[in-house]
């Protein structure tokens, strides 16, 4: 008799939320300290939170006793087939004009256009070399975990509207002991304002819209959404915008996603692929 794989979410997500928060609330508590010894362990452990949900993926894969997910993980991965170059470069210029479109907006609310410029440098400790390889590691790694099968673990059961509501949730929530970890970007928002760091989590939940997005119209290329993932990271931090014009990007994103949820209504609204994302096996 043929079966096919159930996803376990709740088994998934309580795994990677209790290691990741373990390792995180450690680098907060070293992180106090101001020696070279201490920030050098803190960012360690906050290292090590990164990788929890790429392992936590890659054992649940190698351990299910699946193959149809073995071989949908390596596809996901290093199939570039499924990758369509057009969508990906059509995803990474909108973020472009949701970001230029956010700057012309916030000169309502006293900002200025001198916006439309890099930073010299990055937002967290490190700088340079270092925090590009972060930012790099962090699209990575969070992508192999999140689309390796985070997502699809939702999307077993529901629609990918519903999985973009709940994954980015989520999401958002999974950052939260980030804003206690000195020298990381979350830390500096919320030094400079608490509504600046809900603002964090609030512009989290229409990009976790356009991630799907992306996802899916490359079947589900884990390549494409660390393309993507990378590409995120380094507008948000080289483009001199303010805290206040993430406000407004926020709001921006919200509208952006909701164009592509109307103009995609198939994709996030359809069914057929609720229990059915794997092939049958004997």
């Amino acid at each position: 008799m043929k079966k096919t794989y159930q996803y376990r979410p709740v088994r998934f997500y309580s795994i990677v939320f209790a290691l990741t928060w373990v390792f995180w609330l450690a680098a907060a508590f070293a992180g106090r300290s101001s020696t070279g010894s201490s920030e050098a362990i803190s960012f360690a452990l906050m290292l090590l939170g990164l990788l929890v949900p790429p392992a936590t993926a890659l054992l649940t894969i190698l351990l299910s006793g699946s193959a149809a997910l073995k071989k949908d993980l390596r596809d996901k991965l290093i199939g570039l087939f499924r990758v369509k170059p057009l969508n990906v470069i059509a995803a990474v210029a909108l973020f472009g004009a949701i970001i230029a479109v956010s700057i012309f907006i916030s000169t309502f609310f006293g900002q200025t256009l001198s916006q439309f410029s890099f930073t010299d440098d990055f937002s967290f400790a490190g700088g340079g070399v270092a925090a590009l390889l972060t930012i790099t590691l962090a699209a990575f790694f969070e992508e192999l975990g999140w689309r390796g099968y985070a997502e699809d673990s939702i999307a077993f059961y529901c629609s990918w509207w519903k999985e973009s509501i709940i994954f980015g949730f989520v999401w958002g929530l999974w950052h939260l002991p980030l804003f206690f970890i000195p020298s990381t970007y979350h830390h500096s928002i919320f030094q400079e304002s608490p509504w600046f760091a809900l603002n964090f989590f609030l512009s989290v939940l229409p990009l976790g819209f356009i991630f799907t997005w992306v996802y899916v119209k490359n079947e589900r290329s884990i390549f494409a959404c660390m393309v993507f993932h990378f590409f995120v990271n380094f507008l948000q931090e080289k483009i001199a915008i303010t805290q206040t014009t993430k406000c407004v990007e926020t709001l921006v994103l919200a509208v952006a996603a909701g164009s592509i949820v109307y103009f995609n209504k198939d994709l996030y609204f359809d069914t057929k692929h609720i229990g059915r994302l794997l092939p049958q096996e004997d």
